[in-house]
């Protein structure tokens, strides 16, 4: 645990630091039926038909069996690496979801529409309440980095790990299919689901069917399950993951749709989470019940006998792991930026080729535009900002300079004259909140043509009225390329009416292919510069060089 100083502390250590879970009576309900009705049917099928019969598994030996056993080297490898980064990307995971802790089914994320929330907090309607007042505090003993307000770190973690997951997961599979392994785990016909219906009524019942030995064969539950966790679980939280991109979704709308829309995908996504973890509980808890020295040699040492070898160096994987959680603590709160730059060593060339290449082209009608849409940041507190607001903003000019042939100062009136234009797009925030909006003003690309930025001019930098969180004026930049893309607004309407000021008022910005913290609010002054570390303390943004988050965020 570390010390913090006044400002970090009051950030990331509230006085309020409780605890909730709350969750839809009518989830609860439906699934507590689901698995009552279960267990339910098990008890009848035993009252009508007997406990069901399950084949005994005789005792097998080397000698005479042919067919896939064992646990080879690389099993067992990917079996302790894929425990290292799910259990990272669990806790990483956690730290980001409290960060908005609130889970929908709708796009909207109307506060009361959520399935679950982990804050004892209602959002209250007599005052404002911002996405960053919302977020609640997490213990670094169960997230990772912990406390509150850390998700760029978070999202560093959670980036960095998930390339582990997915290298891990892939030379598994061409591993399991290259050899005889892929028998184990996948079913090979119908009567397996029969026969792991006929486990799962012992189990309900209290009935402890025989156990095989798993160096050599699963039963039925256990190979459905196995094969669920590799072949469902796992694609399901990347292919989910994919879903919560700004990118994708933006240049993609089909794409969440599959899923039932960006919030259901975060949903499905922290259920995976869940899903992953209840497997790892039942799992360890059978290995305990059914032979605990003999099944981490299996895993461990690759042998099939009772020796406490297996178990001893079991220990000091699970140890390692655990140290890692410890490390990586140490190195979120000590090499902060380190980390940070890592992660862009590691996903930004990829982001680049991909991601970063595709245009937003979303198209959304006025019937989906959200009844509610979170506030965010902090409003300025500025005078010359509060005179301005006092009189409409009529007084307002927008100064655009930097490196370019022909610096500009123009009132709203003169930068609407330049072409107005609405889009109605999804915006994305990272917090993990979504909402639908109507968006009208003028295309960055005629300020562009306006200016004729100088060759050098490589970056836009969006300088606010507003502070960042930490104090200080808040900025952003973008790439050129960025902002020449479709749907790239200077925004001074929402929702067919003036900017309100709470959501940015003179003018804020829209680029569709990012986070919504790149959209810059309460725009004082554009600057066209070479590089974006001329700036703060060069990592592109205000809440990159004191929050570390992405310079690039497009998912």
């Amino acid at each position: 645990m570390i010390s913090f100083d006044i400002p970090h502390r009051a950030v990331h250590y509230p006085d309020d630091r409780r605890f909730r879970i709350w969750i839809s009576p009518s989830i609860l309900v439906g699934s507590g039926l689901v698995i009552l009705l279960a267990i339910a049917a098990a008890w009848i099928e035993i009252a009508v038909a007997g406990l069901p019969h399950i084949p005994q598994v005789p005792q097998i030996y080397p000698s005479n069996f042919a067919g896939p056993h064992g646990f080879p080297l690389w099993v067992r490898y990917c079996h302790f690496f894929n425990f290292l980064f799910v259990m990272m990307l669990i806790r990483s995971g956690l730290s980001i979801l409290v960060d908005h802790p609130r889970l929908y089914f709708n796009d909207d994320c109307t506060p009361g529409s959520e399935w679950i929330r982990l804050t004892p907090l209602k959002v209250p309607r007599d005052r404002v309440w911002t996405a960053k007042d919302d977020a609640r505090y997490i213990s670094p003993l169960v997230g990772t980095p912990g406390y509150r307000h850390t998700i760029g770190i978070a999202r560093v973690w959670h980036f960095i790990n998930v390339h582990g997951f997915i290298i891990t997961g892939v030379f598994f599979v061409i591993m399991l299919f290259d050899t005889e392994q892929w028998r184990r785990l996948v079913p090979a016909s119908p009567v397996v689901f029969l026969q792991a219906w006929n486990t799962w009524v012992h189990y309900a019942t209290f009935h402890l069917p025989a156990e095989p030995n798993g160096f050599y064969g699963y039963n039925a539950l256990q190979q459905i399950a196995y094969f669920t966790v590799v072949f469902l679980f796992g694609p399901l939280a990347i292919l989910t993951g994919i879903a919560m991109s700004p990118a994708m979704v933006n240049h993609f709308p089909w794409y969440a749709r599959i899923f039932g829309g960006r919030q259901s995908a975060r949903s499905i996504h922290f259920l995976t989470m869940l899903s992953f973890f209840a497997f790892i509980v039942a799992h360890v808890t059978l290995i305990v019940m059914t032979g605990f020295a003999r099944n981490m040699n299996h895993i461990v040492l690759g042998t099939n006998d009772q020796g406490n070898r297996g178990m001893a160096l079991g220990f000091v994987g699970i140890s390692v792991v655990v140290l890692s959680w410890v490390a990586a603590h140490y190195i979120s709160w000590n090499q902060p930026r380190r980390l940070q730059h890592a992660l862009k060593l590691v996903a930004y060339p990829m982001q680049l080729l991909t991601l970063n290449r595709l245009t937003p082209q979303q198209k959304y009608s006025e019937q989906d535009i959200s009844p509610y849409f979170w506030p965010n940041g902090k409003m300025p507190v500025r005078s010359d900002w509060t005179h301005l607001a006092e009189n409409g903003f009529r007084d307002f000019t927008l100064k655009v300079g930097g490196l370019v042939d022909n610096p500009v100062e123009l009132s709203l009136a003169e930068i609407e004259k330049l072409g107005e234009v609405e889009h109605i797009t999804m915006h994305h925030c990272i917090q993990g909140w979504s909402g639908i909006a109507k968006w009208g003003g003028v295309p960055m690309k005629a300020i562009i043509e306006l200016v004729h930025p100088k060759p050098e001019a490589k970056v836009v930098a969006f300088f606010s009225f507003g502070e960042a969180l930490y104090g200080g004026a808040y900025y952003d930049t973008q790439s050129i390329e960025n902002v020449l893309k479709p749907q790239c607004l200077l925004a001074s309407q929402m929702n067919g009416q003036r900017l309100p000021e709470i959501y940015g008022a003179p003018l804020r910005l829209r680029v569709e292919n990012q986070l919504g913290y790149k959209m810059v609010k309460w725009i004082e002054r554009i600057e066209f510069i070479e590089s974006e570390k001329q700036l703060g303390k060069g990592e592109g943004g205000k809440n990159e060089d004191d929050e570390y988050f992405d310079l690039l965020p497009n998912i």
